[in-house]
């Protein structure tokens, strides 16, 4: 039974939205960002810590470079 509520309605408004080309600028940045980190440690002194890390970005790095190249 339906009271007057269209489920399949949208409920945003375009306010809400990122554009594809936003989402992609962010995406991009992003990207940018942790490849400038991933540099950063290629020179600091070895670790454990360091490796973890250069582990952390690089499977975080793959991650937005899909989904920027799904858009």
């Amino acid at each position: 039974m339906s009271h007057g509520h269209d489920i399949d309605a949208a409920d945003w408004t375009d306010d809400d939205l990122l554009t594809r080309q936003e989402a992609g600028g962010r995406l991009k940045e992003e990207i940018d960002d942790v490849r400038d980190r991933l540099a950063g440690l290629a020179n600091a002194p070895g670790g454990d810590h360091v490796e973890a890390s250069v582990q952390l970005l690089t499977r975080r790095l793959a991650a937005l470079e899909k989904a920027y190249a799904a858009l």
